[in-house]
């Protein structure tokens, strides 16, 4: 849409009424040229209301040196808004109940997030996973595994939606909720490569972004993005990252924004793992699988483990109760040696529940057996 339109001499259909509210002035005012985050702050501080702030904005403009200036034509942000009510997107403003209260804390939070799919997620505690487009088969089986475990034990896992890292994660956390932060317009599927996997995010899980509908993402539009992803999560968690990346400026947005930054360490001669070795090496913490992240961050809603009923047999898990009992079987075990009953009383579950998941453990290298019916973990 353009200035045009409104002119009463277009040829085209007038238009419906704009919608009445400080909502859309607001959503006007910040659709408006050359008004960042900071200015629309500014002018609604000075001025009280977006309407007000709009009346005021030429001036503002022509005091900088910009003359002819005309706010954002209500004609755009009504056509944004119908654009939005055929896809079934969700618009959250800053101050909303369900905008989430984690990233409202940072300075530049977004005012308004077009939101698709669950919104219950906003309110659950988030870890994004971030990482090298070009992962090796180890980084994405990494961040996949990471995501599953992490989601078991109740934390919404967030990324990009990038190839590589990105969708591993996502692909690891669709069952227990993951939410894609998207650099372009909630409608543009960008890679379109992972087209399939956004779909299947908004059935699950939860795509939101702050830009407008439509938009097509650039390269300036991603360093923004990332802020929010570390925004929304309690701790960062980098996989496979060059010395010059993306994943670099989030980590560096989540040290900023005083969350946790974590680290998957990498072999010196690979590129792919240069920024998280040098994340490392300026205090991140090291991390080898979610055992370690619950040990640095808690557990915020694991599972419960029944307690085992004599003459009944035991219930069978599913995907989320076996990850949380994987999780807590790690964090139990060290390089010393426990007994294994010992370990199944601290757990306080049945053997016929363990015995399995311990054998599954041992068969991915985490877990070692030694004589005497001793277990350990694998360093």
């Amino acid at each position: 849409m353009t200035d045009k339109e409104l002119d009463p001499s277009s040829s085209h259909p007038p238009l419906p009424p704009p919608p009445e509210g400080e909502q859309f002035a607001r959503l006007r005012l910040l659709r408006s040229r050359r008004v960042g985050i900071a200015t629309y702050k500014r002018l609604l501080a000075e001025n009280g209301t977006a309407q007000k702030a709009l009346a005021a904005l030429p001036e503002v403009a022509r005091a900088a040196g910009v003359e002819d200036y005309r706010p954002c034509p209500e004609a755009v942000v009504i056509n944004e808004l119908r654009c939005a009510r055929a896809l079934g997107a969700r618009l959250v403003a800053l101050g909303d109940a369900q905008y989430p209260p984690v990233l409202a804390e940072i300075d530049d939070a977004p005012p308004f997030l077009w939101t698709l799919g669950n919104l219950a997620l906003l309110a659950r505690p988030m870890i994004s996973l971030v990482g090298a487009r070009n992962a090796s088969s180890l980084g994405t089986r990494m961040a996949r595994l990471l995501a599953r475990d992490l989601g078991a034990a109740g934390y919404v896992v967030v990324s990009g939606l990038a190839r590589g890292v990105d969708a591993a994660a996502h692909l690891g956390a669709l069952d227990t909720g993951t939410l894609a932060v998207q650099a372009g317009g909630i409608d543009v599927m960008y890679p379109a490569e992972n087209t399939e996997l956004a779909q299947s995010i908004a059935k699950t899980g939860l795509r939101l972004t702050e830009q407008p509908m439509g938009l097509q993402p650039m390269a300036r539009h991603f360093p923004t993005r990332n802020r929010i992803i570390s925004g929304l999560s309690r701790a960062t968690i980098v996989i496979e990252a060059a010395a010059k990346s993306g994943s670099l400026i989030t980590a560096r947005d989540a040290l900023d924004q005083g969350r946790d930054v974590l680290a998957v360490p990498g072999h010196p001669f690979d590129a792919r793992a240069s920024g998280c070795n040098m994340l490392l090496r300026d205090g991140a913490t090291l991390i080898r699988s979610a055992a370690d992240v619950i040990e640095v961050l808690g557990t915020p809603s694991a599972p419960q483990l029944p307690l085992p009923t004599p003459k009944t047999a035991p219930a069978k898990r599913g995907l989320r109760e076996t990850a949380a009992l994987h999780l807590q079987i790690l964090a139990r075990l060290g390089p010393s040696p426990v007994a294994e009953d010992q370990l199944i009383r601290d757990l306080r579950a049945p053997a016929a529940e363990v015995a399995p998941v311990l054998v599954d453990l041992e068969l991915e290298g985490q877990i070692a057996r030694q004589p005497g019916g001793l277990l350990s973990k694998v360093s």
